[in-house]
């Protein structure tokens, strides 16, 4: 590989001339530049960034450790990450723990050894890896959880208020007649999706009906299989809607109770969570509570470069957006038919 040295030998200039034309164009002269830059594009040079970072004693890498890069709530998440991001010329790294707690500690370590910017992390679970983000905060690493208000984090973090979801698709539903209704969605070790079933059970009366079916993932298998469930049951024990942990829990179970047979919203009314592009585009238009996914990674990815510019004033923020709800044709009014089959039962 050639080098600035090289680069300078050929275009007659100096070193420093040719750092000049690479990181201040405007302060070189036109005919210089076009020399240094004819000699750049002969010899094929390429700078070296991760050297320049140890010469400035500084990354220009933001590093985000994501839960689950299958769903597309956390591509658009990074949507604004890298928005952010590169306003400011740094890169971002992206990693994926896939929900593993022990993924997720390698990666922590090796994050400690890279030392980066700055690292966003929506960790597995709460408290996991306390430890291991306290270090990378002692060694002046800013670290600040995104969709994630946990009250254990030292430093920053930017959520969604997931209890108020659950909360507007208790009110949405119920509105709608519905006083059946299912919460497809789990782990419940995931605070997220404690949240949203703990907000839908809160505004529920006790004449009204919680069915909870516990899933060991968010992803379309098993949204197949909480329908199945669902579908299993006799019409008078079956729930008149269904709130997904998620759009894609959301997805499979339309996916299966319209395969055996069961029209939704007629039969069954589905509610989904995240507001994904597929919610709109489903055969059935899911109505769902949209979180402001490009929004929290923008504004987690400032939160990190506010605290690397200025470690010392740096005050630590818990940012909470609002969620909404977005109304389609998936929950429909209940018709009364279903009505009188609930008064009766």
């Amino acid at each position: 590989m050639s080098s600035i040295k090289e680069v300078a030998r050929l275009a007659g200039v100096s070193v420093g001339t040719v750092s000049n034309v690479l990181n201040r164009p405007d302060m070189v002269a036109p005919e210089t530049r076009q020399r240094v830059q004819a000699a750049i594009a002969q010899l094929g040079y390429v700078r070296n960034a991760s050297a320049r970072q140890l010469r400035a004693g500084r990354s220009r890498t933001i590093a985000v450790v994501a839960l689950d890069l299958a769903n597309p709530f956390f591509i658009d998440v990074l949507s604004g990450v890298e928005s952010a991001a590169q306003r400011v010329g740094l890169t971002v790294m992206v990693f994926n723990s896939s929900k593993d707690a022990d993924r997720e500690a390698r990666l922590l370590e090796m994050l400690e050894e890279q030392r980066p910017l700055g690292v966003l992390i929506t960790p597995v679970n709460d408290r996991g890896q306390r430890e291991r983000l306290d270090r990378l905060l002692s060694r002046g690493i800013p670290v600040v959880l995104f969709d994630n208000s946990s009250r254990v984090n030292h430093g920053c973090a930017v959520a969604v208020d997931d209890m108020l979801g659950g909360r507007l698709a208790g009110w949405h539903l119920r509105e709608r007649g519905h006083r059946h209704i299912a919460f497809a969605g789990g782990p419940f070790t995931v605070r997220q999706v404690e949240d949203r079933r703990d907000g839908l059970a809160s505004v529920l009366t006790p004449a009204d009906r919680l069915t909870v079916i516990p899933l060991p993932d968010l992803n379309v298998a098993t949204g197949r299989t909480a329908a199945q469930e669902i579908a299993a049951l006799p019409r008078a024990a079956r729930p008149t809607a269904v709130f997904c942990g998620n759009d894609l829990v959301a997805l499979g179970v339309l996916q299966e109770l319209t395969q055996r047979g069961l029209r939704v919203p007629d039969d069954v009314a589905i509610l989904g969570y995240d507001d994904i592009g597929f919610a709109a585009a489903a055969a059935v238009p899911l109505s769902s509570i949209r979180q402001p996914r490009e929004q929290l990674g923008h504004t987690a990815a400032m939160m990190v470069l506010e605290e690397a510019d200025h470690p010392s004033g740096h005050q630590h923020r818990h940012v909470i957006f609002q969620p909404e709800l977005v109304e389609r044709s998936s929950t429909a009014q209940l018709r009364p038919s279903h009505k009188a089959a609930e008064a009766a039962h």
